[in-house]
């Protein structure tokens, strides 16, 4: 027992320095090139709001004050994000503040240093899912791969602080805990508590709770006793966690409102049913003594939780979207690269379906060969359960592949180590070769690649110039926006698009950011934007517009223009300014061009 301790306590540190030095190795590539992404965010609005929902939060905002006053129409508007994430990098911001004095590299730490610990931890929960799956022998392809893998994904490049890699980060935390348990003693009840807070921090992690909650039932009905601790365990710290979420975050005056896409009282009577439930079930012997009452008994209690959905909350059983004005779906979710379906990505962008969904069928592949040659093991069906529901999420919308590619690790680190042992242990050019395919199919970068040879050879030289042309100019980068800082501050008009960039970048207000809850802002954008020069004028004075700002290149602002060929973008695409509009000399030659309203005469 004591030697079966010390090998567990080596591998764990061994995992853990794996994780270190990748961790280490991908910063220092960041050094090298300069940390382009803190620079240049590349339309990454979800970081740079927030950014600065934490300094909103550091100067004085409530709590619970989860309002953006500078979007929006004039009041601002709720935002749907969790303090849970802006809280620890506040606090890495002000510690930072404090020891150099400048709260400017305090910001600057925080951006370089949470999502290098976010995917340090990603990766070393990683490779112990790797080291439970297959032994010793996927532990070196896992470091690899996985590096490479969560690299690839962009979700840990300095500068995010987007919510998704802390998500993946507690998805891969709590899958690898259940794959530990019954045999660790707390495993379990992390993984439940890990599931409740990916769960707090944003709604689109729910398929991926369900999965291994049902996966914990599951095991419980086939198993009984000898998986009814962990089952209890992961309904307790999942019902605990999300009362302890839901106290802490939603204000009293709330407690009694439902929200679909934000952790409120919907999330915590699921959670508190859910997980009190199946605690409840095992530890009742009659309800747990044999598969069928065990099925029965958690049959009824799923039953349950869907009647209380149907009855209480039944607009959370419509589509996350469906409540959104036709115009936004039509001019703006439908054009969110992140938000588009396997099938729209076929169409429009084949060479993301090569980077994104190769690896994780292949991981599918694999997984189904293992099941047919060795039967079924708890390993396998969780990692395959996981893999499974990241999959099909991916096909509905292209953000679930990060997911998917990072879950997809596990299975490939397994082919990947079979192979080299077999060239080890049976040298020959067949295992050589078996070996190198392994590893250059398991890798995205192999296939983002190939994709991108083949999109470049398919592309005549003049798409690819203005393919060129448009990413240069699209106004994504910090440098693009000192001239606009430097204006007294006042209400401008952007497409949806530049709403971060300017709320970061300067101390304007905006109407419009790429956020489902500001329908009125979004609206208003587009009613100015699309609408005649004339009809822009009204809006524009109605609602005590400065500026009128937009960017040439912005993917947002071609679109729009050719939408509405008549309307003020358009016209001002083609050089034809209104009146009622000057531009400001000092933005001449600019990618981000910048027009004052003047006053009426």
């Amino acid at each position: 027992m004591v030697v079966g301790n010390r090998m567990s306590i080596s591998a764990l540190r061994s995992d853990a320095l794996l994780a270190v030095a990748a961790t280490l190795l991908v910063l220092a590539l960041q050094v090298f090139s300069g940390f382009k992404t803190l620079w240049d965010f590349g339309g990454d609005n979800d970081s740079l709001l927030r950014l600065v929902e934490i300094r909103d939060l550091i100067g004085g905002q409530g709590w619970f004050d989860l309002h953006q006053y500078r979007m929006g129409p004039e009041g601002g508007f709720v935002m749907h994000w969790s303090r849970l994430v802006d809280a620890p990098l506040a606090g890495i911001v002000l510690v930072v503040a404090a020891v150099t004095g400048s709260m400017a590299t305090g910001e600057i730490v925080a951006q370089i240093l949470w999502p290098a610990l976010l995917f340090c931890l990603t990766l070393f929960f990683i490779l112990r899912m790797a080291r439970l799956f297959d032994g010793d022998r996927a532990v070196l392809p896992a470091a690899v791969v996985g590096a490479a893998a969560l690299h690839f994904i962009g979700v840990f490049l300095p500068g995010v602080l987007d919510h998704h890699n802390i998500q993946l980060m507690l998805a891969s935390a709590a899958l690898y805990a259940l794959l530990e348990a019954p045999q660790h003693r707390l495993a379990a009840g992390l993984a439940g508590v890990c599931s409740a807070l990916m769960l707090a921090v944003g709604m689109e992690t729910a398929p991926y709770v369900a999965t291994l909650g049902l996966c914990v039932a599951g095991l419980f009905i086939l198993r009984g006793a000898e998986e009814g601790k962990a089952a209890r365990d992961f309904g307790l710290g999942f019902a605990g966690v999300s009362a302890l979420v839901f106290f802490a975050t939603v204000p009293g005056s709330e407690w009694g409102q439902a929200q679909c896409d934000a952790f409120s009282l919907t999330q915590f009577a699921l959670a508190a049913l859910a997980g009190l439930g199946l605690a409840l079930v095992v530890s009742v012997r009659f309800a747990a003594s044999t598969p069928a009452r065990r099925l029965l008994s958690l049959g009824l209690l799923g039953a349950a939780c869907v009647l209380v959905v149907a009855w209480a909350f039944p607009q959370c059983l419509a589509s996350p979207y469906a409540g959104l004005d036709p115009r936004l779906k039509a001019d703006w979710l439908d054009q969110v690269s992140e938000a588009r379906s396997l099938f729209q990505l076929m169409v429009r962008e084949p060479e993301v379906v090569v980077a994104r969904y190769v690896t994780p069928l292949l991981a599918i592949i694999l997984l189904a060969h293992r099941l047919r040659r060795s039967g079924w093991r708890r390993q396998d069906v969780l990692i395959g359960a996981a893999l499974l529901t990241a999959f099909a999420v991916s096909v509905w919308q292209v953000r679930g592949s990060t997911f998917s590619i990072a879950f997809a690790v596990v299975p490939l680190s397994a082919w990947v180590g079979e192979w080299r042992q077999r060239a080890a242990t049976n040298p020959s050019g067949r295992a050589s070769a078996g070996m190198v395919a392994a590893w250059l199919l398991s890798l995205n970068a192999s296939w983002t690649g190939a994709a991108a040879a083949a999109s470049l050879a398919l592309e005549d030289e003049a798409v690819t110039r203005q393919n060129v042309l448009a990413q240069a100019t699209s106004c994504t980068a910090a440098a693009d926006y000192p001239t606009l800082a430097a204006q007294p501050a006042t209400m401008v008009l952007a497409s949806s698009n530049l709403g971060s960039p300017i709320l970061a970048y300067s101390g304007h207000r905006v109407f419009a950011g790429p956020y489902h809850r500001n329908i009125a802002g979004n609206l208003l954008a587009l009613d100015a934007l699309m609408g005649r020069p004339a009809e822009a004028e009204r809006i524009v004075r109605e609602h005590g517009v400065g500026l009128v700002v937009f960017c040439r290149g912005n993917p947002e602002s071609q679109f729009l223009s050719e939408r509405a060929p008549d309307g003020l973008l358009a016209a001002m695409m083609r050089g034809a300014v209104p009146e009622w509009l000057e531009v400001l000399p000092e933005t001449a030659g600019q990618p981000l061009e910048l027009y004052r309203v003047r006053p009426r005469s």
